[in-house]
């Protein structure tokens, strides 16, 4: 992570152009071809920076409380992680804009960021998918005491028309092609949400910081079936 703040450093103050792997390397206190053994590019070395915010936010919907709905979850991580001074300080905040500013303008560096957003991507829908399966899973003591023998009889009777119309789970913690779907439109509304507001001058807080940008993203999709539902029968 030294290298990578050491590059981010220069980035900022020299502009990308300006700086070479060498001089990162120097900052660093590495040789060169230390420098080398992590990264083939100058721009790789902020990927660590990169992924570091990617995945407190990832882990920010992870530990959100078990009861909360998915929405819920997501604006709770956007609160915790896109705030300054909870995890990142305002001064960092402007580190963020400077590097998302360069990744619209530089391609090697928009990879290194798409790169990092498709891995976040992959982490937030396994993220979800362990939320939904915790929330689906109901001890059977429990679920024995709150049955009556006309609910089990109901069950029963259509066990065998259920088996046919549903689709077949996926196993626990593997995210579904849905799934994936849901952590892209979660992903989308808090990656345009930052990459908006890092075009701006606007401080990182207020109505026009990324936190609030991301809300309003996240609120924009109230009604979308963030859980699969069975396919209907043909």
């Amino acid at each position: 992570m030294e290298i990578a703040r050491a590059a981010a450093g220069l980035f900022v103050s020299r502009g990308l152009k300006a700086t070479r792997a060498e001089d990162i390397a120097l900052a660093a206190g590495i040789a060169p071809r230390t420098f080398y053994r992590y990264f083939a590019t100058k721009e790789e070395a902020v990927a660590p920076l990169y992924a570091a915010g990617a995945q407190r936010w990832a882990e920010a919907v992870r530990e959100a409380p078990a009861e909360l709905t998915v929405p819920e979850a997501l604006e709770h991580a956007v609160r915790y992680t896109l705030v300054p001074g909870r995890g990142v300080s305002a001064a960092s905040w402007e580190w963020v804009r400077t590097l998302i500013r360069l990744a619209g303008t530089s391609p090697a560096l928009g990879k290194v960021w798409a790169e990092v957003c498709h891995t976040s991507e992959a982490t937030l829908a396994q993220v979800l998918t362990e939320r939904t399966a915790a929330s689906s899973r109901t001890p059977a003591s429990e679920s024995a005491s709150e049955s009556t023998p006309e609910a089990i009889s109901d069950v029963s009777s259509g066990a065998a028309a259920d088996a046919t119309s549903a689709p077949a789970p996926a196993p626990d913690n593997v995210a579904s092609p849905y799934q994936r779907f849901t952590a892209a439109v979660a992903g989308a509304a808090v990656r345009v949400a930052v990459e908006s507001w890092a075009v701006t001058d606007s401080p990182p807080t207020g109505r026009q910081g990324p936190a609030e940008l991301a809300l309003r993203n996240l609120r924009a999709l109230r009604g979308f079936a963030w859980e699969e539902s069975p396919a209907e029968e043909p």
